[in-house]
């Protein structure tokens, strides 16, 4: 076995902690819940829930801001091949400027878990608690760097949501979507004063830059 085999499977195991002790006490379905999206001006906030199989391991999952493009998707793939049940949840902006992205951001957590075909017995959260939701669970803080299943979740949700943007660059190829993914860049911040905001851009995100520079 290499070096790099055997490093990525004791990361695997350090990274399993949390659901090994869950499993010790007779819990065997636990769904780690991420989302991607609570920063960006633009496009919906995306979570997911994921079921992992303890029996067929994903090796290399980690946080999905550690990652690269290219082995966020291999991962994903790999993920949606092996994983028990996967669950994604969308809220759009409209939504977000409704209720702010905190309440957006659990609400699309909840549909993930609601998506979900098996139900499972605990949830691993990243950082957060679903008080509308009845199943057990935990909040991790920086869960996506500590917990298997989130970090999974993290992926499956960054990875959703960037094929969400990229689709928006067709529409509108002068905002440059596929490079920025609806953050905050400069470029993004620019073509927003020359072309104006977009059905996919969060109004209450664009305050400072609509009332800066007098765009209705």
């Amino acid at each position: 076995m290499s070096k790099r085999q055997i490093d990525l499977e004791e990361k695997y195991c350090r990274m399993s902690e949390y659901e090994q002790k869950a499993r010790a006490r007779g819990i065997c379905q636990i769904a780690g819940i991420d989302e991607a999206g609570r920063g960006p001006l633009a496009g919906p906030v995306v979570a997911a829930a994921v079921i992992l199989d303890p029996q067929r391991p994903v090796y290399g999952v980690d946080d999905s801001k550690k990652l690269s493009a290219k082995r966020r998707a291999v991962l994903k793939a790999e993920i949606e091949e092996k994983a028990v049940a996967i669950g994604v949840g969308v809220v759009d902006v409209e939504t977000i400027d409704r209720i702010n992205i905190l309440e957006a951001t659990k609400l699309a957590m909840q549909k993930a878990v609601q998506a979900l075909a098996v139900t499972p017995e605990l949830l691993l959260i990243d950082a957060v608690k679903l008080k509308e939701v009845s199943i057990a669970q935990e909040a991790i803080i920086k869960g996506d760097a500590q917990s298997i299943s989130i970090a999974a979740a993290s992926i499956i949700a960054k990875e959703t949501r960037d094929e969400m943007l990229r689709a928006y660059d067709t529409l509108y190829p002068e905002y440059g979507f596929a490079a920025h993914k609806g953050y905050g860049t400069q470029q993004h911040r620019d073509a927003i004063r020359q072309f104006g905001p977009l059905p996919v851009h969060r109004r209450s995100f664009l305050k400072n830059i609509l009332k800066d520079d007098n765009i209705q």
